[in-house]
């Protein structure tokens, strides 16, 4: 996927110094690791991750029995609960509709699984396992995510997490931010306090905020 999207880059023109901002959310953050370590290109200008799924020494990071690919065949019931828990904070689940139209915001991302389920051909069992194996065995090593660092700026780079994240951890931030260089060497960590894995739905103003912030300040830093 991350070669894909870099053959798009360049075919749209999208090479030139410093002219190239990446965010990523859950296995997008993955892709986005992946962009700066396979491309030989120079034109990073600001990388930021959400929920970027790292690997400790110990690797015991994102496991099959976290993903349990089995419940691929379990009732659309149970496993809209699931999904709901690893995803959502139960507060933000239990709001009323932000968008309008549904009771609360869980009615409403309900309503977005059954329809996409619907689509028997785009939604398979297969693609959900294949997902699961590609986010369960992502890894990049201490030396990849220096690379990475160096080859971005350390004060590129921002990482956001909520600390009721079921789907990935908060200790993989913690991980990600230390094996990146340390807030002390410019890396920017925002921990939302009781939010999950979705914090551009979550917290909708403040991520774009924290991206367009972003965006704006390494744009005045292009060298």
């Amino acid at each position: 996927m991350a070669k894909d999207t870099l053959e798009v880059i360049d075919r749209v023109g999208w090479t030139g110094k410093r002219g190239l901002h990446v965010a990523g959310v859950s296995m997008g953050g993955m892709i986005a690791q992946e962009l700066v370590i396979v491309s030989c290109l120079n034109n990073w200008n600001g990388v930021a991750k959400q929920f970027a799924g790292l690997i400790n020494p110990r690797k015991d990071s994102i496991s099959f029995s976290d993903i349990d690919v089995r419940k691929a065949g379990q009732h659309s019931d149970i496993q809209l609960a699931e999904v709901k828990a690893r995803m959502f904070s139960q507060p933000w689940l239990d709001e009323p509709d932000a968008d309008g139209g549904f009771p609360t915001n869980g009615d409403r991302f309900a309503a977005q699984e059954v329809n996409k389920r619907r689509d028997v051909e785009g939604f398979t069992k297969k693609g959900f396992i294949l997902q699961a194996i590609a986010a369960g065995w992502h890894h990049k090593s201490p030396a990849q995510l220096k690379e990475l660092a160096d080859k971005v700026g350390r004060n590129r780079i921002q990482v956001l997490h909520g600390t009721i994240d079921n789907m990935i951890t908060p200790p993989h931030a913690e991980v990600l931010v230390r094996e990146l260089g340390g807030e002390e060497q410019g890396i920017r960590k925002y921990i939302f306090e009781g939010r999950g894995h979705v914090l551009m739905l979550e917290e909708r103003k403040e991520f774009g905020r924290l991206i367009a912030a972003l965006i704006e300040k390494t744009e005045a830093m292009k060298d």
